[in-house]
């Protein structure tokens, strides 16, 4: 199980290297808590999954979707039910809407974290309409 760990460490941080112009772009907005004072993380790895930003503590993962994922709808679909069943609210935005419109995503996520519980171990789960790309 240790080389599962490592192997998926190596993949987040070959993932942050070669990050795509949207996922920089968006972590140049998101990153030292300059949203909300609130942490994110980049290529975080939750269950079997790398998910491109999560905050923890408030409980929310953003995903960013290229046109790849138009033909991998079903396995987000899934992807998102895990994460859910983890506790976690998913954004997804799709890389265009990053690239041409940063300041309506940075609302979008700034708007959901404020629908957040700040601690999530004793929250009930909340369903927030979904962002982009899903």
């Amino acid at each position: 199980m240790a080389w599962a760990k490592r192997a998926s460490t190596e993949q987040a941080r070959e993932l942050r290297i070669n990050a795509t112009d949207a996922e920089r772009r968006l972590w140049s907005a998101i990153r030292n808590r300059q949203l909300s004072g609130v942490r994110f993380n980049r290529q975080v790895r939750i269950g079997q999954y790398i998910c491109d930003f999560a905050a923890r503590t408030p409980g929310l993962v953003i995903e960013l979707d290229g046109g790849q994922h138009m033909l991998e709808a079903s396995s987000d679909s899934k992807r998102t039910r895990f994460l859910e069943a983890d506790g976690y609210h998913v954004l997804r935005f799709w890389n265009h809407e990053v690239m041409e419109n940063l300041d309506g995503v940075v609302t979008a996520i700034e708007m959901t974290l404020k629908a957040l519980p700040l601690d999530r171990s004793h929250a009930p789960q909340i369903n927030l309409p979904r962002a982009g790309g899903e």
